[in-house]
């Protein structure tokens, strides 16, 4: 309720189409349904959320007096209203998308999203000749961000017009070829509503600031694709500011998204530009079923890979990217939080072949609390740090989180099975050569 009507902002093919994906939805409001691996907070008022900030704050605290670099998950939607990440998120989009459709239009459709590069007065043309703006208006807006100072402009330089420390209700414009003008799409934003959205930057900014206090280190789940623009964005704001020695924040990528690759580049570009710790969590997808239905129903393109191989090969090139800035820059780190047994070997073959040691810590390993222990337990005795992810709160709430995760991992108990028959073999093994308690070689 309440949420502004987008204009048409672009005459992409299929833009109108792609732009339902970040309106509400009634049918959609109960975001629990085909979720299985994740938890789903809903919106009751600002008192709920400083309640779900205390519950964080309190766990921040508990990973810090358990473990030695420690790390505590937080959701974004648990901490303010959710129709603030759904219009600012359409506005990222709709922002990112007039770039594209700007570089399309000096012939550089096709390329990837680092290597599009905008001639600064061919793109001043463009802006005037669509109405939007006068020539002096737009040179005032790369002059007064000290852009395009070599002759173009590149998405990090454009998406850097767009900065979410400022009052974003008032600055958040989108060019509308309708009209022929920008428009500022969240100028219906209510006192209250841009109350809200404060409140959740505070929030952010509290659990941020406790976790560089104790040493934690705060991973920023992903949450649904219509969402994940604006968490993603307000996460880089908090690496800005808090990952300037070491990786505090960490931003999560979901691999089962088409555009995963195109988002971790274009962040680790940015992180170089700026000299801050690029942190991140690669995930497979908790939302795919979701997902898929309401795009089926609502009416834009899936935003999920095709098939399972696909997102594997996804998760790799994305994780193969972060482990080379690893080895070239020393300043990334990265969770493999993955219960793939290929993944994790995958891992381990790249961090030797880049001469990535355990001992340096940038790269960890993330499993569920008593799920894939033949892959936990081996990493932490070879030395690799390796964290359980601890689901906590009501018995109520937690326990149908835990069955739908042992459903998704039904199989985990043939991999049980399988290290059983392994561990036998070796007991008989040892009795056999008289080295029952010193392992050989």
């Amino acid at each position: 309720a309440g949420l502004c009507g987008p204009s048409k902002s672009s005459s992409i093919p299929g833009a109108e189409q792609r732009e339902k994906q970040y309106r509400a939805h009634r049918g959609f409001g109960d975001r629990r349904g085909g979720v299985i691996s994740a938890r789903t907070y809903f919106y009751a008022d600002e008192a709920k959320c400083d309640q779900h900030m205390e519950t964080f704050l309190r766990c921040i605290d508990a990973s810090s007096g358990s473990s030695e670099d420690g790390f505590s998950a937080i959701k974004l939607t648990a901490l303010g209203r959710p129709q603030f990440l759904l219009q600012f998120s359409e506005v990222l989009v709709k922002w990112r998308r007039f770039f594209h459709q700007m570089a399309a239009e000096q012939g550089q459709a096709g390329r990837a999203a680092l290597e599009m590069k905008l001639e600064v007065e061919k793109l001043q043309e463009a802006l005037a000749n669509l109405g939007v703006v006068t020539k002096a208006e737009s040179q005032h807006w790369f002059t007064g961000e000290n852009l395009g100072m070599s002759g173009t402009v590149d998405l990090l330089d454009w998406n850097s017009l767009i900065d979410s420390r400022t009052k974003l209700s008032k600055l958040l414009l989108v060019p509308s070829m309708k009209t022929r003008q920008l428009e500022p799409l969240l100028s219906h934003f209510t006192e209250e509503e841009d109350l809200q959205m404060k409140r959740m930057l505070q929030r952010m900014d509290i659990l941020a600031k406790r976790a560089t206090e104790k040493g934690v280190r705060l991973m920023v789940d992903a949450e649904q694709s219509y969402f994940q623009p604006a968490i993603s964005r307000l996460t880089l704001e908090m690496q800005r500011r808090f990952n300037r020695d070491r990786a505090i924040i960490f931003n999560t990528y979901q691999c089962y998204l088409k555009e995963a690759y195109d988002n971790v580049t274009v962040d680790v570009e940015l992180s170089r530009r700026e000299g801050w710790h690029f942190g991140t969590k690669l995930v497979r997808g908790a939302y795919m079923e979701q997902e898929r239905e309401r795009a089926a129903k609502i009416g834009y393109e899936d935003p999920i890979n095709p098939t399972y191989e696909k997102t594997n090969e996804m998760y790799h090139r994305c994780l193969d990217y972060i482990l080379e800035e690893i080895k070239h820059r020393q300043k990334a780190s990265v969770m493999v939080a993955s219960h793939n047994e290929d993944t994790v070997k995958f891992t381990l073959r790249r961090m030797m072949e880049l001469g990535i040691h355990p001992s340096e810590k940038k790269v960890c390993f993330g499993q569920l609390l008593g799920m894939c222990d033949q892959i936990t337990f081996p990493l932490g005795q070879a030395g690799f740090p390796v964290y359980k992810y601890v689901p906590y709160g009501p018995v109520s709430e937690v326990l149908p989180y835990l069955s739908r995760r042992a459903q998704e991992n039904r199989g985990f108990m043939q991999r049980a099975n399988r290290e059983r028959d392994l561990l036998w073999r070796e007991v008989k093994r040892r009795l056999l050569t008289g080295s029952l308690f010193s392992p050989s070689r």
